[in-house]
């Protein structure tokens, strides 16, 4: 009876060994058990591969860090420079940027074709202590360099633990040197607001950073602000704004639309949908002038865009950037997540921004044209011109 008892015990012990073998080697398995466990032969091909490498390649590399190679070479196929992979730990840096505050250095950037171009620098930060300014382009972090690199995949090279240091190689009117700057909290002020008096009437200015989580309260609090001051009209200046969250632009909108289409989603695998303005509008007649640049994307060019087509505000700047697509965040069994295009906008008027989607497209056109001049930094040309605008049409 115990001689069955161990023999038994030794037979499980046998075969749990061999299952768990076999669950890491697939190619193991005979074509008639392979198929029902392991799946269809484009899956097992990539098992296969994944621990071929892992067994035979002359040096030892853990599988996760395999699968996470092989996840970022198919996202990398896509040649969809919105589309990216995100590991555990970059995924959990990108989720504390959507919340508004990170560790990091202080910077607004832009992704540009050598790397991420700085279009704001934060006052109290370590890229101003360190005298970055608008303009500069990080090529490298740490000596990696970012041509080539998606801008989530760059900024999150960038951003670290609170207090570590980070390498950057800045480039400028073609001179480059290498600064080291220690980490910090950032909180990024999504919004500001000031006001100005032109040709005797009293304006407001309500900048608006990033459509982060909670950006439409900060919206509305500012504007209340204004009007409560005696503002007449509001400048929303989006310059530089690079997008965010599309139900944050909605409820952006809706500050200034009564009812009405805002904007529509469709793409292959997610369902239609037609988001509209909703709730009580904050300023649905002030008059209204929305500032743009080049630097404008995505959720910015919605509410910009929306304005525009159901001829709420009229647009002052330069042609925006052209982002008419947009990505759905996946979570993945690792921890870490996918950031994959998904379907395309289009405004109310029913045109989209992206023309082919993952190319830069057309963008939005400013009704009145105004650019700023690099030479005079401490001139806001287009701000004046948004300004003079919005006086013309202020009671």
């Amino acid at each position: 009876m115990i001689r069955r008892a161990l023999a038994a015990l030794v037979l499980c012990l046998i075969l749990l060994f061999a299952g768990i073998y076999l669950g890491g080697h697939p190619s193991g398995l005979p074509d008639v058990l392979r198929d029902p466990l392991v799946g269809d032969q484009d899956t097992r091909v990539v098992n296969e591969a994944i621990d071929t490498v892992n067994d035979t390649y002359y040096r030892k590399i853990p599988k996760k860090d395999l699968a996470n190679k092989a996840i970022a070479g198919i996202v990398s196929s896509l040649d969809d420079r919105f589309s990216n992979y995100f590991d555990p730990k970059s995924y959990a840096k990108f989720q504390m940027q959507q919340s508004g505050e990170f560790a990091g250095i202080g910077v607004q950037v832009t992704r540009v074709a050598d790397g991420l171009r700085i279009v704001e620098v934060y006052d109290g930060s370590p890229a101003k202590e360190a005298k970055l300014a608008a303009g500069d382009v990080v090529v490298a972090v740490n000596g990696q360099p970012l041509k080539g690199k998606s801008s989530d995949a760059s900024v999150a090279l960038i951003q670290g633990r609170i207090g570590t240091g980070v390498k950057l190689t800045v480039s400028h009117g073609g001179t480059r040197r290498t600064v080291t700057l220690q980490r910090s909290t950032i909180s990024v002020p999504a919004v500001t607001s000031s006001e100005k008096t032109v040709k005797g009437k009293k304006l407001g200015v309500v900048r608006l950073d990033q459509f982060s989580s909670g950006a439409h309260g900060e919206v509305t609090a500012a504007l209340r602000k204004e009007l409560k001051d005696g503002a007449k009209g509001i400048v929303f200046d989006l310059r530089g704004n690079p997008g965010g969250l599309v139900t944050e632009a909605q409820l952006v909108a809706s500050a200034f639309l009564s009812d009405g289409k805002i904007v529509t989603t469709k793409g292959r695998a997610v369902p239609s949908r037609t988001l509209s303005a909703v709730g009580d509008p904050i300023a649905p007649k002030t008059p209204l002038v929305v500032l743009v640049d080049r630097n404008s994307a995505s959720a910015a060019e919605i509410v910009a865009g929306a304005l525009q087509d159901r001829k709420r505000a009229k647009l002052v700047g330069t042609r925006t950037f052209g982002k008419g697509v947009f990505q759905e965040v996946l979570e993945l069994s690792n921890g870490g997540a996918l950031d994959i295009t998904a379907g395309q906008y289009f405004l109310p008027s029913g045109r989209n921004l992206g023309g082919a989607g993952v190319k830069t497209g057309s963008g939005l056109t400013p009704d009145v044209a105004a650019s700023d001049d690099p030479k005079t930094p401490k001139v806001d040309e287009g701000l004046d011109k948004a300004l003079d605008v919005l006086a013309a049409e202020t009671r």
